[in-house]
């Protein structure tokens, strides 16, 4: 039976973290075969990402569930000449490599594009950074927290106010889209490949994808657009494009945009027609000339029923509003569940996150386990053609775990 689009894609994840890992989990959901490549000992760091404070408690490591599924651990020390030639054998063999070590740590190590490129023909070599691999901050490190998020703007510009203290992004809150857009890289250069026959180096980087997320304001920058004052909630210039407090302490908000069409029905279903025949209401100019006060009646409609009962009065009506969800939600969202945002792994009673790529007729692998640290460098050093005793001689020069 098939195993994916891309059954027999052999993929090296030499990277850290998230966002460059995830675009290779992504590969690896449509059936490429991903070798995971990471230091001897703890492994990489984002298996310790739970252990910092703050994180949910929980005696599963769920950030390296996410992140290190379905993938091949080989343990190795690529500061060691034994693991650089290691690495030298496994890429002449590789469709794609995928890295966010820093320029400088590349050079170090001898894993640049120029390095490695002259060894396979057909490489498709992935790069990730915090700030791109030209100019000044080509070797500085960052987070999505700091790179994409506060340097995009994204950060100030999601505040209530401008008084507001700035808000702090989620773990792996721009990784995640990021990887989306390295994937999207990698999969445009095999696309290339298949047409050239040649290899090629696809970059992307945390500060790019955070100016694109915030692409409708960065834009409005870049025209020398004048920006508004932002108002607080009860304040909004629109009260149909605004969030309200249900009786059981949670939000919905409202996207209502086709105010013309959507205003009548809207107070039908809310039992305040007379809000229609209100003068300050009629108009779609008035509701906006009279937003603070439409704020106030409609506080104190959405504030009597709990969420459950106003998503059933406001549901099939072609009225567009969203739960403001908790993450307490997920594992119990019949959506999710359907529509297969939200997976089974294949080896445990547990579920994960699904990649949001969906292919019609195209299955994905189901999702494994990932692995522990070196779970599987004798398998990956085997298959490459290492000898029983060269893969003994490197686990004892502490080469290989």
């Amino acid at each position: 039976m098939a195993q994916g689009i891309f059954e027999g894609l052999k993929v090296i994840d030499c990277a850290s973290f998230i966002a460059a890992p995830s675009a290779a989990t992504a590969l690896s959901d449509f059936g490429a075969d991903v070798i995971k490549i990471e230091p001897p000992g703890a492994g990489d760091p984002v298996r310790n990402l739970p252990k910092l404070p703050g994180y949910p408690i929980s005696p599963h490591n769920y950030a390296w569930m996410l992140e290190g599924r379905n993938k091949k651990s080989l343990a190795l020390d690529l500061s060691k000449p034994e693991g650089h030639e290691v690495v030298r054998r496994l890429v002449a063999e590789a469709d794609v490599f995928i890295t966010n070590f820093p320029p400088g740590v590349r050079k170090k190590l001898g894993v640049t594009y120029k390095d490695l490129a002259p060894l396979n023909d057909q490489l498709i070599y992935a790069s990730f950074s915090g700030y791109g691999e030209t100019g000044a901050e080509a070797d500085k490190p960052g987070f999505d927290s700091n790179a994409w998020w506060a340097r995009s703007g994204l950060m100030d510009l999601v505040r209530e106010t401008n008084e507001t203290t700035p808000a702090r992004s989620m773990p792996g809150m721009g990784d995640h889209p990021c990887a989306m857009s390295l994937y999207a890289g990698i999969v445009t250069a095999l696309y290339q490949r298949e047409r050239t026959g040649k290899g090629t180096q696809v970059m992307s980087n945390l500060m790019a994808n955070g100016i694109w997320s915030n692409g409708i304001y960065a834009q409005a920058a870049l025209c020398g657009a004048t920006f508004q004052q932002r108002q607080p909630r009860h304040r909004a210039l629109n009260a149909v494009t605004n969030h309200y407090k249900c009786s059981d302490g949670r939000w919905i908000i409202l996207s209502l945009l086709n105010e013309e069409k959507q205003w009548p029905t809207f107070v039908k279903v809310i039992d305040r027609e007379d809000l229609a025949a209100d003068p300050r209401f009629e108009t779609k100019m008035a509701r906006h000339n009279h937003s603070a006060e439409l704020i106030t009646i409609l506080d104190d409609v959405f504030v009597k029923r709990p969420l459950a009962e106003w998503r059933k009065v406001l549901d099939g009506n072609g009225l567009i509003f969203g739960v403001v969800g908790i993450a307490a939600d997920i594992p119990d969202d019949p959506q999710m569940r359907e529509t297969e945002a939200v997976v089974p792994f294949s080896d445990s009673d547990l579920r994960t996150i699904n990649t949001p790529i969906f292919i019609e007729g195209a299955k994905k692998v189901p999702p494994r386990m990932a692995p522990d640290v070196g779970q599987h460098s004798d398998e990956v050093l085997g298959a490459a053609g290492f000898t029983a005793a060269e893969i003994a001689k490197m686990r004892a020069a502490g080469i290989i775990a």
